[in-house]
């Protein structure tokens, strides 16, 4: 039986190597899912893209293991622009992925990511990232017959985690930089993760308004992506201040 690592590349999974490794535990296969927003453009921003490449030539020299990527079947923008069968809003497109505290778990997560790693992981042990100090994820993992948690077993916290990638040259940017992590089009991020989207990428954020413009949801509860479009222009025009007093939407002319 195959023992395979599930990889996302945060730092709890980044260590789950080195507590393999001090476990002795046997590890055959490493596997990661890589979301895409389009059939040519990745749903990490680009320098999570460079660092998992750098992530995977490390481990492929330190543990001489290759990193198996793979992919779902949809796209996000295919999902999106899928049309529903069912129900009011039936023959209109998807749109907007649902998100926790909105309409979440996300959508995209399990086309995207847990389908096509259930499917490549089917039979094997599965080492999982869940740190020791995480005692609400542990109870959801910890009875599976098909699964470890080599965090645990070897009682490493979070902390100590993202010490070991530090130090191992495998701590992601999210950690470092203000490099969101994540799909880079998703509705669940901060305003200024958004606001350091549209100034630094700019086609991903044109991209956005045009799956905006298509969608019958709103980006956000109550707030499309043009009406944050809209709040960025003024501030970048000076008639709205980031800074000193509470915003309110009442200062966005429509």
């Amino acid at each position: 039986m195959e023992h395979i690592l599930s990889l996302s590349y945060g730092k709890d999974s980044m260590a789950c190597l080195g507590a393999i490794e001090r476990l002795g535990w046997p590890l055959d296969r490493i596997v990661t899912a890589d979301v895409w927003a389009t059939d040519d453009i990745p749903a990490d921003l680009p320098p999570m893209v460079e660092f998992k490449a750098r992530a995977d030539a490390i481990i492929k020299e330190r543990w001489g293991i290759t990193v198996e990527h793979v992919r779902g079947k949809y796209t996000a923008e295919t999902l999106m622009y899928r049309r529903r069968v069912k129900g009011n809003h039936a023959g209109q497109i998807r749109g907007w992925p649902m998100t926790k505290g909105q309409r979440m778990g996300c959508e995209l997560q399990r086309p995207c990511k847990v389908k096509p790693l259930q499917e490549i992981q089917r039979g094997g042990i599965i080492y999982l990232g869940i740190a020791a100090d995480e005692p609400s994820r542990i109870a959801g993992h910890i009875n599976r017959p098909n699964v470890k948690l080599p965090l645990v077993e070897i009682g490493w916290q979070e902390d100590y985690c993202g010490l070991w990638s530090k130090y191992s040259g495998l701590l992601a940017p999210i950690y470092t930089e203000e490099v969101r992590g994540g799909c880079w089009f998703c509705p669940n991020q901060r305003v200024d993760s958004l606001r350091r989207l549209r100034k630094n990428y700019p086609d991903y954020w044109a991209l956005m308004l045009s799956w905006d413009g298509d969608s019958q949801f709103p980006f956000k509860p109550k707030r499309t992506l043009r009406d944050y479009d809209r709040r960025f222009q003024a501030e970048d025009e000076g008639r709205i201040a980031l800074e000193g007093k509470r915003f309110r939407w009442e200062e966005v002319t429509p």
